[in-house]
């Protein structure tokens, strides 16, 4: 990463502690939130990672920074026949997520664990399938998170990434820049109590290594077959790695 980016600049808090904090306390409208700044072009974006990983007819999925739960809810609906873990750091958003699937027939199809993206609680080539949707970025050891990810993939597994970038070509370029550094962060202190947060959200995309940067990183950790697909003229990139 081009320079280390963190939520609160005057904590004491680690990277990692400091994202804990800062999802907790938005995680409440972290759904509501995410359709409107993304114009509600996320939600196509996520139906293409469910589309690529379901192509795999995985046994088991493990998704990554899962937050509210909302892509694992999708996986063990659309992949009937696998097994889904949802993994994040933040016990608030965890919480919003069990609430979704409470009573739910899905329920017994997903797990949402606590844990930590750097040091995952699970056997080594455990998962056919990984995902990790807008949240590699809030990793405070990037290539260590991806090196676990490795170690718990099958051979053969699919690793997919879906995470903001930063569009190459004029307009866009210049706008995204603009909606980034004052639209985005203006969304979030009208709407959130976290008056930082949606500040540190576009900061830290705007600095994440994307493209083939990110391609090269993946290919030092391992894995192969690394592809990357940018979506809507490049403001966020779609990922794709074996192991």
């Amino acid at each position: 990463m081009k320079k280390k980016v963190t939520p609160y600049k005057d904590s004491a808090l680690n990277k990692k502690e400091q994202v804990e904090q800062m999802f907790d306390t938005i995680s409440g409208k972290y759904d509501g939130l995410n359709r409107v700044i993304s114009l509600g072009t996320d939600t196509a974006w996520r139906k293409k990672v469910i589309k690529k990983v379901a192509a795999t007819n995985p046994s088991n999925v493990l998704d990554i920074a899962t937050g509210t739960g909302d892509l694992a809810i999708q996986f063990a609906s659309k992949i009937p026949d696998a097994s889904i873990v949802g993994l994040d750091l933040s016990e608030g958003m965890l919480s919003v997520a069990r609430k979704k699937i409470e009573g739910n027939s899905l329920s017994d199809k997903i797990e949402f664990i606590k844990g930590d993206s750097e040091a995952l609680p699970f056997k080594d080539n455990e998962f056919d399938a990984i995902t990790v949707s807008f949240g590699i970025r809030n990793f405070e050891h990037l290539e260590k998170g991806l090196a676990e990810i490795y170690r718990v993939l099958v051979p053969g597994g699919l690793f997919v990434i879906l995470e903001t970038s930063v569009p190459t070509k004029t307009p866009f370029k210049q706008g995204y820049y603009f909606y980034a550094r004052k639209v985005l962060p203006f969304i979030g202190k009208v709407f959130s109590k976290d008056k930082v947060a949606y500040r540190y959200l576009s900061e830290s995309a705007s600095v994440f290594p994307h493209g083939e940067e990110l391609n090269n990183i993946l290919r030092k950790i391992g894995f192969i077959e690394v592809k990357n697909n940018p979506q809507t003229f490049g403001v966020a990139t779609i990922y794709t790695a074996t192991k």
